[in-house]
């Protein structure tokens, strides 16, 4: 049988070279980087600019790749309202094909994933890395909902955790467990705070992260917790997540004193202005959910201001109450 002539000689052909970056020119990719931040989390976008130059183009490159894994997971928009669940395992599936060709130095036509590859290749960001980051959307695809405390760190620490490691790799932080260990713990703070904040738009996309056996103690399901009569116990119950943030956003502390001034100012003002969206969700009790919570400006230029002193200071003090998981604890990657 004939097989058909290729369009072009096979000695023409030449195998493309793997680049960082897919080829893409690096400047572009941290200006669109920077408008993925920049739209998708103000706060951050505040924080990450106080880093010097190489590190917060680092930074916002990596954060673009989280952005768009996390929109491509939940169908959403830079972090908008949650879109249609249905076909979240095939959304998953290209995630993690588009992040292997990236960190093969392939083009993947997308600039958030290119900049992944740029980052990856002056940071050393490994797709074992990345893996672990992209569990946490594998678990989301197949229908989590934590039963435990443990669970539902074990969530946090793939979401969040492994970002808050490579977020250490990417400012070139000391290659010291320790401080990988508190960069895990500031990642899993944000998360907390996020999740006490979002607890009811969660629950109308059908997805329930506060653990079974605190809903039990609340007279609560992961079905009726959102439920308008409900707010005053599910008040309770998001109040013990924010406990649990306040003790992991302390123990990050004791990691930024080995950071660079300006890396350490940034750090410190992320977890301050996180921190506060936890405590603001907790101060409103039952009435947290009726409008979003939020940080104002005046407030986060405040944090900045409070951040810089703690910065000069590297005022840290050893946590009253350790975190009750560690990152040993919660890294095996969830099976997926």
């Amino acid at each position: 049988m004939n097989q058909p002539r290729p369009l072009v000689p096979s000695r023409f052909v030449r195998p493309s070279i793997p680049r960082p970056g897919g080829g893409r020119d690096r400047a572009a990719l941290v200006r669109e980087a920077y408008e993925a931040i920049a739209q998708g989390s103000r706060s951050f976008a505040l924080a990450s600019k106080l880093f010097d130059r190489p590190t917060r183009e680092r930074v916002w490159m990596l954060y673009a790749w989280c952005r768009r894994c996390d929109d491509l997971a939940d169908a959403q928009d830079l972090g908008g309202e949650l879109g249609d669940q249905a076909g979240i395992e095939d959304r998953v599936q290209a995630i993690k094909v588009l992040t292997r060709r990236a960190l093969e130095g392939g083009a993947t036509a997308d600039p958030a994933f290119d900049a992944l590859g740029q980052v990856a290749g002056e940071a050393g960001i490994t797709l074992d890395m990345a893996n672990e980051v992209i569990a946490g959307f594998a678990m989301d695809a197949n229908g989590f909902s934590p039963a435990s405390e443990k669970e539902l760190m074990r969530y946090c620490y793939h979401v969040a955790g492994a970002v808050g490691v490579l977020m250490a790799r990417v400012m070139f932080a000391p290659n010291d467990s320790f401080i990988y260990d508190r960069a895990c713990d500031l990642g899993l703070a944000f998360q907390l705070a996020n999740i006490s904040r979002d607890l009811v738009e969660d629950a109308r996309a059908g997805r329930c992260y506060l653990p079974e056996d605190w809903l039990a103690e609340a007279g609560l399901t992961c079905e009726n917790y959102a439920d308008e009569e409900n707010r005053f116990a599910l008040a309770a119950v998001s109040a013990r997540l924010v406990d649990r943030m306040e003790m992991y956003e302390a123990a990050s502390r004791l990691g930024a004193k080995h950071l660079r001034f300006r890396q350490r100012w940034a750090v410190l003002t992320a977890a301050r202005i996180y921190g506060a969206i936890g405590r603001k969700v907790r101060a409103r009790g039952q009435l947290a959910w009726d409008t979003r919570t939020y940080v104002t400006l005046p407030e986060k230029l405040w944090h900045v201001a409070a951040a810089f002193g703690e910065a000069l200071t590297k005022h840290a003090p050893e946590p009253e109450q350790w975190p009750p998981y560690k990152r040993e604890d919660l890294r095996p990657v969830a099976g997926w």
